[in-house]
């Protein structure tokens, strides 16, 4: 027989891992696409490599994310794979001092997210800015 103690201390940790799997789970299928997209996030990872210049796609290559530079401010920021909070604004050190969240409307391929992101901030940051959410 298990007493009252046990019992709750051990529906508690099931409870825990229970938790801990769907946090997992859920932040893996935030970074992923759709299970219906195996081929449209492949279509759109190849564009976005077309997009990225030499040193970007090598950056993307090595770590999963690059930099742009704002057209109208010079800042720089960092695009990260991911479809949302994704995008770092950093200082002269490439230090991050904000981030930002801004994308296109729908379900779509995290690369085509990121490439939408990329040219907002390289062709119209101002107005990119104008309807992102911002985070310190």
């Amino acid at each position: 027989m298990v007493s009252g103690a046990l019992f709750t201390s051990l529906l508690v940790l099931v409870l825990c891992v229970l938790i801990l799997g769907l946090a997992h789970a859920w932040g893996r299928y935030l970074d992923r696409p759709p299970p219906w997209g195996g081929e449209a996030e492949q279509k759109a990872l190849d564009l976005l490599k077309q997009w990225l210049s030499s040193v970007q796609l090598a950056q993307y290559e090595r770590t999963g994310r690059f930099d742009v530079t704002g057209c109208h401010s010079g800042k720089r920021y960092r695009i990260c794979r991911g479809r949302q909070m994704n995008v770092h604004e950093l200082d002269q050190n490439g230090v991050q001092i904000a981030v930002w969240c801004f994308g296109p409307e729908g379900c779509l391929p995290v690369s085509d997210i990121m490439l939408a992101q990329k040219i907002a901030l390289e062709t119209d940051e101002h107005a990119a800015l104008a309807v992102a959410n911002r985070c310190r």
